[in-house]
C-alpha cells in the first residue's frame, strides 16, 4: 500500500474530528446541552472506541481516493455507505469488546446524521470555494460570455467556466422554449439562439461558446452564423465523438472550422459487417501516406485488421503516418512498405508475403492542374496503369475485395485527371469475373483539407495579409470531411459484390467564394482586410462538378449516403487495346496523350473547362 500523501493525511484528521464532533453534539443534543456528568464519562469512554473505528471504515471505503475540489454525488454516496456502515457496526463492537458504559438509542441515531452532514457539507464547501461558486454572483472579472446551448454539456462547460478568472458567464441561450426563465448552475436561460444580437449587445458580450455536441449539424451552422452577423468570436466544444471522457473542459474548446460550417450529419456504419471484412483480416492500403490513404488506415485501424500493409512511394509521408500509429496504435501488427503501384514486382513481392483479403487503392496523381500541363502522360501511367497493376496482382493473389478511391471528375471530365481516373475505373469494371476478386469504386468530390486542396492554400494567403485567389466567382465543388470520405469508402467497400461505381451523397455543391468568405470571417477579419481576388479558370478546370455522367443513372442502395452509378461496360478486348497504350514506356507529350484519351473515353471533352456551365 503506497504513503498517504500530506492531502490524504489532512482529509483523514479532518475525519476524525468530524467523528469526535458528530459523537459529542450527539450526546449534547440527547439532554438538551445539559449533559449529566456520569455521561460525559461515558461519551469520553465510547468515543475513543468509535473515531477509531469509524476511521478505518472511512479508509476502507476509498473516502481519500478522490480530491475535494472534484467532489461529486458520487462522492456523497460513498460517505453515506460509509456512515451507515459505521452506525450498524458501533452497537457490536462496543458489545463485543464489552465497553462498560450506557449508550443512548437516540445518540446511536443522531450520530450518523450529524457526521453525514459534517463530512458530505465540508466537501461540497471545499469544492463551492475553489470554482469561486461562494462569490461567483458578484464576481466582476473575466470576459462576459454568452453559451449557445442549454443541455448536458453546457451545464458542464458552466462548471468548468466558474473556475477560470478568464470568463464570466452571463447566461444561456436555446431553441427549447422549456428551458427559458430556468437556471443552469445559476445561470439564467435567457431566451432562444435568435435573441443573441439583444443580448450580446445589453449585456457588453463579445465572445460566444457553442455548446451543441449532439445536436444537428443545421443546428450548429446556424449558431455560427448568428454569432458571425452579431459581430461575436467564436468557439466550440467538441463533437461527442471528441468527448471521450464525456467530460467538457475549457483546454477542449476551440475556434470553429471550416468543417463545422459544412458539417454534415454522421455516417453510420454497419460495425458488425466491417468487423467482418477487416478485424483479424491482411488489409492493404495503396497511397496509405496521402491525405484519403492515411485516413483509411486511421479508420481501419479501429476494426483491429490481423496486419495493415501500407504500400506508398513518398518516403516522407510514409513515414509520417508511420510515426502516427506506432504512437497511438503501437498494438497493432504494421507493413510499412515503399513502393511504386506500377511495380508489378514490388507488389507480387508484399502481396505473396501477406497475403491480403482487402485492396483499398487509394494512389493517384490528383492535382488537375498539374496533370494539365507537362505531366499528362505522367497522370494516365500512374492513374491508369498503377490501377492495373495493382488490380491485377490483386486478381492473382486471390485477394477478396479490391476497393478504388475515383473521383467526381471521371463524370464528363474535361481534365487529364479525370479522364485517367474514368480510365481507372473502366479497367477495374473489365477485370470483373464471378467467383474472383470482387472490384469496387467509390466515387466522390472535394474532401476539406486533403493535400492540394482550396482550403490549406486559403489559409495560408490569409495568414500572409492575402489577397485570396479564387478562380471563378461561379465555381462550386462538392466538399466533405476526410474522416466522413474514408468511412464511406469502407461502407461501400463491404456492400460491394463486384463491378459496381458508387457514388457517395455529398450534399449540396458550394460556391469557393463562398468558402473563402467563410474561412475570412472565421480568422477573425473582413472582406475589408482581407482582399478576395478572382484569377480565371485553370488549364483543365470547369465551373460545375458531376457525380453522374450524362449516360448514367444510379440505384439506391440500404445506406443513405450511398448510390451505386450504372456506367457502361467494357470487355476484355478493350482492355488489351488499352494496355497495349498505357504499357508502353515512349513518353509522349499533353496534346498526343489528351488526343488518345479522348477516343478512349468519348465524354471527355479536353481543353474546355472554361466553357462548362
Amino acid at each position: 500500500m503506497s504513503k498517504p500523501d500530506t492531502r490524504t493525511l489532512l482529509a483523514m484528521l479532518h475525519d476524525l474530528v468530524a467523528a469526535a464532533l458528530a459523537w459529542s453534539f450527539a450526546y449534547l443534543l440527547r439532554f438538551n446541552f445539559e449533559l449529566p456528568t456520569n455521561f460525559i464519562d461515558e461519551m469520553v469512554r465510547t468515543l475513543l472506541w468509535v473515531a477509531p473505528l469509524q476511521g478505518v471504515i472511512f479508509w476502507r471505503f476509498g473516502l481519500y481516493q478522490g480530491l475535494w475540489r472534484y467532489a461529486s454525488v458520487t462522492d456523497l454516496r460513498r460517505i453515506f455507505l460509509a456512515v451507515l456502515s459505521a452506525a450498524a457496526l458501533i452497537p457490536l463492537v462496543l458489545w463485543m469488546f464489552r465497553v462498560s458504559a450506557v449508550v443512548p438509542r437516540s445518540v446511536l441515531v443522531i450520530n450518523p446524521v450529524l457526521l453525514l452532514l459534517i463530512m458530505g457539507g465540508s466537501r461540497f464547501v471545499y469544492r463551492l470555494w475553489k470554482e469561486q461558486g461562494l462569490y461567483r454572483n458578484i464576481q466582476l472579472n473575466g470576459e462576459p460570455v454568452l453559451v449557445l446551448g442549454a443541455g448536458d454539456a453546457a451545464a458542464s462547460l458552466s462548471r468548468e467556466l466558474w473556475r477560470s478568472n478568464d470568463w464570466r458567464l452571463v447566461g444561456f441561450l436555446d431553441d427549447d422554449v422549456k428551458t427559458h426563465g430556468h437556471s443552469l448552475n445559476g445561470i439564467k436561460v435567457l431566451g432562444a439562439l435568435d435573441d443573441l444580437p439583444q443580448w450580446a449587445a445589453q449585456l457588453s458580450v463579445k465572445q460566444a461558446i457553442i455548446a451543441m455536441p449532439s445536436g444537428s449539424h443545421l443546428v450548429r451552422k446556424r449558431a455560427i452564423k448568428l454569432c458571425s452577423q452579431a459581430g461575436l468570436k467564436v468557439l466550440t466544444v467538441p463533437s461527442f465523438d471528441d468527448l471521450l471522457s464525456g467530460r467538457v473542459a475549457i483546454s477542449q474548446l476551440r475556434a470553429v472550422e471550416l468543417d463545422d460550417l459544412l458539417g454534415r450529419d454522421p455516417v453510420t456504419l454497419d460495425a458488425a459487417g466491417l468487423h467482418e471484412l477487416l478485424t483479424g483480416k491482411t488489409v492493404l492500403v495503396t497511397g496509405a501516406g496521402g491525405s484519403i490513404g492515411s485516413e483509411l488506415c486511421r479508420q481501419i485501424a479501429h476494426f483491429r485488421p490481423g496486419i495493415l500493409m501500407l504500400y506508398e512511394q513518398s518516403e516522407f509521408a510514409l513515414y509520417t503516418i508511420e510515426q502516427e500509429l506506432l504512437l497511438v496504435r503501437p498494438d497493432l501488427d504494421c507493413e510499412f512498405l515503399i513502393g511504386d503501384v506500377r511495380d508489378a514486382a514490388r507488389l507480387d513481392e508484399v502481396m505473396d508475403k501477406h497475403r491480403p483479403a482487402v485492396v483499398f487503392h487509394a494512389a493517384a496523381y490528383k492535382h488537375v492542374p498539374l496533370m494539365e500541363q507537362h505531366n499528362a502522360w505522367q497522370a494516365v501511367r500512374n492513374n491508369v496503369l498503377g490501377t492495373w497493376t495493382v488490380a491485377h496482382a490483386s486478381q492473382r493473389h486471390g485477394v477478396g475485395k479490391f476497393v478504388m478511391i475515383s473521383t467526381d471528375k471521371a463524370v464528363n471530365p474535361t481534365n487529364v485527371m479525370g479522364a485517367s481516373k474514368r480510365l481507372a475505373e473502366m479497367v477495374c469494371q473489365s477485370l470483373q469475373r464471378p467467383g474472383g476478386t470482387s472490384f469496387v469504386m467509390v466515387r466522390f468530390g472535394n474532401v476539406l483539407g486533403s493535400t492540394g486542396s482550396v482550403i490549406p492554400k486559403f489559409r495560408e494567403q490569409i495568414a500572409k495579409g492575402g489577397p485570396v485567389t479564387v478562380t471563378h466567382p461561379e465555381i462550386t465543388r462538392y466538399f466533405m470531411s476526410i474522416p466522413e470520405a474514408a468511412q464511406l469508402v469502407l461502407q461501400a467497400g463491404l456492400m460491394g459484390e463486384g463491378g459496381e461505381i458508387f457514388v457517395l451523397d455529398m450534399g449540396e455543391p458550394v460556391k469557393i467564394v463562398d468558402l473563402a468568405k467563410d474561412l475570412i470571417r472565421l480568422s477573425g477579419m473582413t472582406e475589408d482586410d482581407i482582399r478576395i481576388e478572382f484569377t480565371g479558370l485553370r488549364p483543365g478546370e470547369k465551373l460545375y462538378e458531376e457525380l453522374l455522367a450524362d449516360s448514367e443513372h444510379t440505384l439506391s442502395t440500404p445506406h443513405p449516403k450511398l448510390r451505386i452509378a450504372r456506367a457502361r461496360e467494357v470487355d476484355a478486348a478493350w482492355l488489351e487495346g488499352l494496355l497495349a497504350w498505357v504499357g508502353t514506356h515512349a513518353t509522349q507529350n499533353d496534346t498526343e496523350v489528351k488526343q488518345i484519351l479522348a477516343q478512349w473515353v468519348p465524354e471527355y471533352l479536353p481543353d474546355t473547362g472554361h466553357q462548362q456551365v
